[in-house]
């Protein structure tokens, strides 16, 4: 590789990496605790997957319209916006709200058992783990926030990238995982730093992907609505949307998606007027039957009032992306093992950013030119080849 080319390759992953450098470091802290979000939830006794008995709630129970009714009760005066299944309990959860399209910090979540169709009360709210999501989400800002991480982690594969390209050259005349211990301490830091990172590198580009998908979430679902789902009910166009009171059975639209889509287990449904939905429809998203499916989700459109299935079928494959890389990103589909080498490898991530804000405050003016040569020579700059 030419000196030039590597110049600007070096160029590349230097300011790439400086300007994510800090907002990388606030997602790998804040993203420790949330990988372990179950284990911590059940530690506080907010973990009702654990403590419930009987079938789950995506399998049987009892009438859907029931759990519905006995969460209205709850929040008196408010209208549903989802319902939520789980695959391991008969954990049930409603999200209610003042208006279909109520904003997120208007909503509220509560939780029922659909074997005995007990309420167990709203989830708690503003705690530890809220607070962390937020600030690993958005940073408090919504959705230029969320947009603004998501350019971090863009920044982030870039620089991975282009630290792989360097690599090989650098790596060309040394064997790997060389750590040049008779160099100075500088040296000594920038072969840890590269050592660690290839050997975290895949993990790191998963993560950082997954991370940059995530955070274009709204605008996904936003074009999803606009597209395909606007396509899919073009006969209820012009119509206005359908009052909560007017809301047929919620069993018998049930009934009508799981004719359509047999074997499939319900995930959550969204409501008339929902970002989920459309004003006319319940939306049922339905999962995969198996552990690499299970986050591939299929909607089917039932018509609110009468239950009849106006449409079904898959979600662009973009927004699949978006399913599957939530689950991905904190490393939620492999039990607490997974999560293991979730943690160690976000620990690795925080030493590789450490290291490279240290190799770059310790430079001196004439570092870069040295480095170049360095990786143009193998590695072998100043030293006999």
């Amino acid at each position: 590789m030419q000196r030039s080319t590597i110049k600007g390759w070096f160029l590349v992953h230097k300011w790439t990496s400086l300007i994510a450098t800090a907002f990388l470091l606030m997602l790998c802290v804040t993203g420790l605790p949330l990988i372990f979000h179950d284990e911590i939830d059940a530690a506080f006794g907010e973990d009702h997957d654990a403590t419930l008995a009987g079938p789950p709630s995506a399998e049987s129970g009892l009438p859907l319209d029931q759990m519905l009714q006995t969460a209205l009760d709850q929040r008196p005066g408010e209208v549903p916006l989802f319902m939520a299944f789980s695959q391991k309990s008969p954990l049930l959860t409603v999200t209610t709200g003042p208006a279909p399209d109520a904003p997120g910090d208007e909503m509220t979540l509560l939780f029922l058992d659909r074997a005995t169709g007990e309420a167990l009360g709203p989830a708690p709210g503003g705690g530890f783990m809220d607070f962390v999501l937020q600030l690993h989400t958005d940073m408090f800002l919504g959705l230029p926030g969320m947009l603004f991480l998501g350019v971090m982690g863009a920044l982030f594969v870039i620089a991975l990238v282009s630290g792989v390209v360097l690599y090989a050259p650098f790596m060309r005349r040394l064997k790997f995982g060389t750590l040049r211990a008779r160099r100075s301490a500088r040296v000594r830091r920038l072969d840890q730093h590269n050592l660690i990172g290839i050997v975290a590198l895949g993990w790191m580009l998963v993560v950082g992907a997954t991370g940059m998908i995530n955070a274009f979430a709204d605008p996904l679902v936003d074009s999803w609505q606009n597209g395909e789902l606007a396509e899919m009910t073009a006969r209820y166009a012009g119509e206005a949307p359908l009052p909560p009171q007017e809301y047929g059975s919620l069993d018998t639209a049930m009934a009508s998606a799981q004719a359509a889509l047999p074997g499939r287990s319900p995930q959550f449904i969204g409501f008339p007027g929902g970002d989920w939905s459309t004003g006319h429809h319940f939306a049922i998203f339905f999962q995969g039957d198996r552990p690499l499916t299970q986050n591939l989700l299929t909607p089917a459109l039932v018509d609110a009032r009468s239950g009849e299935l106006t449409d079904a079928r898959a979600m662009p494959a973009l927004n699949q992306a978006l399913m599957i890389s939530k689950p991905l990103h904190f490393g939620d589909y492999g039990g607490l093992p997974l999560k293991i080498v979730w943690a160690v490898m976000t620990l690795l991530t925080i030493w590789v950013l450490w290291t490279g804000i240290l190799l770059w405050l310790r430079r001196s003016p004439a570092h870069m030119e040295r480095r170049i040569d360095e990786i143009a020579h193998g590695g072998m700059a100043g030293q006999p080849a």
